[in-house]
C-alpha cells in the first residue's frame, strides 16, 4: 500500500422528505434515510419529537397459531430527554407501564386493518428517541406505526391516523404538548381510516355526552387530512404488498361440518344464558366431528377454528336477521346485577360488583402520601401517582388452569381504563392526605370486567371512607354489523360470547353528569358516526341504570371516617425553617419520635407534616413533641421532661427527643441541697419552667420556681 493512499466513501442522499403542518408544527417525515432492512421504515420529526418508526415481518406463517401475531412496541429510551435510567443498572429495562398502555393504543387501531386469514409474525417498533415536551412522542408513534406498516410489502389496508384532543377552558386543543395535558379537563385519542372512526380512548372530567361525540369528530376531521398526506408519501414510496399463505378455513371443511351438524343443533349449543353448558355443548359436538374425521388429520387440526367460524356465523345471523341473543336478553336488557360492600374483614375497604356471570370484588388500601407509587417516564410533570388501580385476571375466573406469571398487557390495560375513570371524583391531596390503592380481583368473568371493576372500586372507595365526590359505573356495548353501514345492531351490555362473535367493545364509564372515561375495540374498518352515537347514548342510559338501581341503594356517599384499621392521618403545619429541628442530626430526632410513638411521619418542604397511625394516642403524642421542638420557647413557660443526665452542678431534662434544657443544682429544690442525686435520679418526670438562655444560648429551667397549679404546654 503506497503511504499516501486515501480512501473515501460517499453516500448518496436519496431518502425522501416530507413535511406539513399539524395544529401549527410541523411533521417532517424521511423514508429511506435509516431502517431500510426493515419492511418498511419511517422516521418521524414532530417540532423536535424524533421517533424511528419500523415494519417487520417474518416471510412464512407461524404455526399452529389461529391468531394473528402481531406485536407492538413503544421504545422509551431515556437519553431522550436527557436522563439516565434509573437503578443500578443504567440501561433500559422492561418497558414501563406507560410504555405498554401505550403500544396497545397503537396495536388496537391496527390490528383490524391487517388481513383476517394472516398469520405472519409482524411487528410494530417504535423508539422514542428526542421528546419535544410541545409535540408527545405518543402521536408521533402512533402515525409513523401506520405509516411504516403501509408503505411496507406487509399487507395492510391502512393508512390510519390518530389524533389527541385536550379541552382547557371550554377550547379544545389538537396534540396539545404536556404542560397543555397537564391543564385539560380532556384527553381523547381517536384513530380513523379514511372514512371511518376506528379507535377511541378517552379520560375526562364528566364530559357531557355531546361534547364528547364534537370532539370525536374534530379529532377525526385532522385525522382524514393526516391521511390524505400519507396517501401521497404510499403513492410515491410504498412497495407492492407480498404474498402469503391464508390461514382460511377450507371450503370442503365447512361443508362436511354443516352437513353434519345442522344450523338448529349449533343454535341449540351456543344460546344459553350459561358459559359452562354452552362450552359442554361445543366440546361435545367438535368431539363428534374428530371421530367422524379421523382419517383427515388436516380437518382434525383445523376444527378448533372451524367451528369457531361456524358459532360466529350462527351468533350473528340470529342476532342480527331475528334480534336473539345466545343468552335470551331484549336488545337494550343488561343482565342480572348485585353489589355489596364489605365482603372481606378487617382490610380498609371492599365491594363485590356482580353482572350475569361477570363478578368483581374490589380491595382498598390507604396509606400515607409517601408510599405513592413513584413514576419513571418521559414526561417530567407525572413523577409520583397517588391513586393505583390494579387488576387481576386469574385463569379460575374463566373456567381454565394456568400458573400465574404476573399482570399481562391486557390486565395492566384493564386497570389503567378503571384507573382513568375514578380519578376525576378523587378527593385532592388537601381534602384526603393519603394514598390510595384499589385491587380489583376477577372472580369470574363473562364479558367487560373492566367496567365491572369501575362499579366496584368506586363502591369500596366509598366503604372505605375515600371522600370520592360521586360514585362511577361503567358498561359495553357491542355490535353486529351487516353488508351495509346501515345494516347493524348496538348490543347493550355483552357478554363474552357476543365481545368474541361481535365487532365492537364500546366501553364508557362515567356518573350522572358525564362520561370520566371511553375505550373502543373493533374489529371491522370503523364506525360510522351514527353507531358511535347510538353506542355512547346506550352507555348512558345504562349507566345511569346501574347507578340509580344498584350502586347508590347500597353506598350513595361516603363514610364520614375511615376503617378502624386503616391507618389515620393528621396534617399540621410548622415553620420550614424549623426543618431540621425537627429532623435532627442524620435524623436523630424525627427517628427517636417514631421509635417512642410507632407512627410514621413526612415532611415537605413547605413545612406541612403528616402524622400517620393507628392508636390515636400515639399520633397526639408525637404531633406534642414536633410542636414542642418548633416551639420558640420564652421565659415562664412550663414544661415536663425526663431527667437524663446528672452533673455535679445539675441536671439536664429532656422536654422532646432531641431537646435538652439545664436545671442548676440551685434549682432543683427550695431547701439547700449538696449532691443532684439527693433529689432527683435519672429517668425522673419533672415539671419545669424555662428561665430563658444562659450566655451560650442554652435553655436553663428551675423545678423550684415552677407553678404547682400550671398546666405543662407539652
Amino acid at each position: 500500500m503506497e503511504e499516501n493512499a486515501t480512501f473515501s466513501t460517499k453516500l448518496e442522499n436519496n431518502y425522501k422528505t416530507y413535511t406539513m403542518d399539524l395544529a401549527g408544527r410541523p411533521l417532517k417525515i424521511e423514508i429511506g434515510r435509516v431502517g431500510k432492512q426493515a419492511n418498511g421504515c419511517a422516521f418521524m420529526h414532530y417540532g423536535d419529537t424524533t421517533v424511528l418508526c419500523t415494519a417487520t415481518a417474518s416471510k412464512e406463517p407461524r404455526e399452529g397459531v389461529d391468531f394473528f401475531p402481531l406485536s407492538v412496541e413503544f421504545e422509551e429510551k431515556m437519553y431522550s430527554v436527557g436522563k439516565f435510567p434509573g437503578g443500578f443498572n443504567k440501561r433500559e429495562g422492561k418497558a414501563s407501564e406507560h410504555a405498554i398502555l401505550t403500544s396497545r393504543v397503537i396495536d388496537r387501531p391496527m390490528r383490524p386493518l391487517f388481513p383476517k386469514d394472516y398469520r405472519n409474525d409482524v411487528t410494530l417498533n417504535n423508539m422514542v428517541m428526542s421528546v419535544d415536551p410541545a409535540c408527545d412522542p405518543e402521536v408521533v408513534a402512533m402515525l409513523g406505526a401506520s405509516l411504516a406498516t403501509s408503505i411496507s410489502d406487509i399487507p395492510f389496508d391502512g393508512p390510519c391516523a390518530a389524533t389527541q384532543i385536550g379541552l382547557i377552558d371550554g377550547e379544545f386543543v389538537i396534540n396539545p404538548g404536556y404542560d397543555k395535558k397537564a391543564q385539560s379537563s380532556l384527553a381523547l385519542t381517536v384513530a380513523s381510516t379514511r372514512d371511518k372512526v376506528i379507535m377511541i380512548e378517552a379520560g375526562a372530567d364528566e364530559l357531557p355526552e355531546a361534547k364528547m361525540i364534537e370532539a370525536i369528530y374534530l379529532a377525526d376531521s385532522v385525522n382524514k387530512k393526516v391521511i390524505a398526506f400519507f396517501d401521497q408519501i404510499v403513492a410515491e414510496c410504498g412497495k407492492p404488498k407480498h404474498s402469503y399463505q391464508s390461514a382460511a378455513i377450507p371450503q370442503e371443511l365447512m361443508d362436511a361440518i354443516h352437513a353434519e351438524v345442522p344450523d338448529e343443533e349449533m343454535e341449540k349449543a351456543v344460546f344459553t344464558d350459561d358459559k359452562q353448558t354452552r362450552e359442554k355443548a361445543v366440546d361435545a359436538i367438535q368431539q363428534r366431528l374428530a371421530e367422524k374425521f379421523a382419517d383427515n388429520e388436516e380437518w382434525v387440526s383445523l376444527l378448533g377454528d372451524a367451528l369457531y367460524q361456524y358459532q360466529k356465523k350462527t351468533v350473528r345471523r340470529m342476532i342480527l336477521k331475528e334480534h336473539k341473543r345466545p343468552d335470551g336478553r331484549a336488545i337494550r336488557q343488561i343482565r342480572p346485577l348485585a353489589a355489596e360492600i364489605d365482603i372481606i374483614p378487617r382490610v380498609h375497604g371492599s365491594a363485590m360488583f356482580t353482572r350475569g356471570q361477570t363478578q368483581i370484588c374490589d380491595v382498598v388500601t390507604l396509606a400515607p402520601l409517601s408510599e405513592a407509587q413513584k413514576v419513571e417516564g418521559l414526561d417530567d410533570h407525572i413523577t409520583k401517582k397517588r391513586y393505583i388501580h390494579q387488576y387481576n385476571f386469574p385463569s379460575y375466573s374463566v373456567g381454565e388452569t394456568k400458573p400465574s406469571r404476573g399482570p399481562g398487557r391486557r390486565e395492566i390495560g384493564h386497570g389503567a381504563l378503571a384507573e382513568r375513570a375514578i380519578r376525576p371524583l378523587l378527593p385532592s391531596e388537601e381534602e384526603f392526605p393519603y394514598a390510595i390503592r384499589a385491587v380489583s380481583e376477577t372472580f369470574e368473568s363473562n364479558g367487560s370486567t373492566s367496567q365491572a371493576s369501575v362499579c366496584a372500586s368506586s363502591m369500596a372507595l366509598m366503604a372505605a371512607g375515600v371522600p370520592l365526590k360521586k360514585l362511577v359505573a361503567g358498561i359495553s356495548c357491542g355490535l353486529v354489523t351487516g353488508d351495509t353501514d346501515d345494516d347493524y345492531l348496538v348490543l347493550t351490555d355483552i357478554q363474552g360470547l357476543e365481545d368474541f362473535f361481535g365487532d365492537m367493545d364500546f366501553k364508557v364509564a362515567g356518573t350522572h353528569d358525564g362520561i370520566t372515561a371511553i375505550q373502543m375495540d373493533i374489529k371491522i374498518h370503523g364506525l360510522t358516526r351514527q353507531i358511535v352515537e347510538e353506542a355512547i347514548s346506550r352507555c348512558k342510559d345504562a349507566r345511569e341504570y346501574i347507578l340509580t338501581n344498584v350502586m347508590e341503594p347500597v353506598i350513595s356517599k361516603p363514610r364520614a371516617a375511615v376503617s378502624e384499621y386503616a391507618p389515620k392521618i393528621e396534617q399540621m403545619k410548622i415553620d420550614p425553617d424549623r426543618i431540621g429541628d425537627v429532623v435532627g442530626k442524620q435524623g436523630k430526632n424525627i427517628n427517636e419520635i417514631i421509635a417512642r410513638t410507632g407512627v410514621k411521619i413526612d415532611i415537605e418542604e413547605d413545612g406541612s407534616v403528616s402524622v400517620c397511625g393507628t392508636d390515636r394516642a400515639k399520633m397526639d403524642e408525637a404531633e406534642k413533641y414536633i410542636r414542642t421542638i418548633c416551639t420558640e420557647f420564652e421565659k415562664g413557660m412550663v414544661l415536663t421532661g425526663k431527667v437524663v443526665s446528672i452533673k455535679e452542678f445539675g441536671a439536664f431534662v429532656e422536654f422532646a427527643p432531641g431537646k435538652e434544657g439545664m436545671v442548676h443544682i440551685s434549682k432543683i429544690a427550695k431547701e439547700r441541697i449538696d449532691h443532684v442525686e439527693d433529689v432527683l435520679t435519672l429517668g425522673d418526670t419533672v415539671k419545669v419552667v424555662c428561665l430563658g438562655k444562659d450566655r451560650m444560648g442554652r435553655l436553663s429551667f428551675s423545678i423550684k420556681d415552677c407553678p404547682k397549679d400550671a398546666e405543662p404546654i407539652n
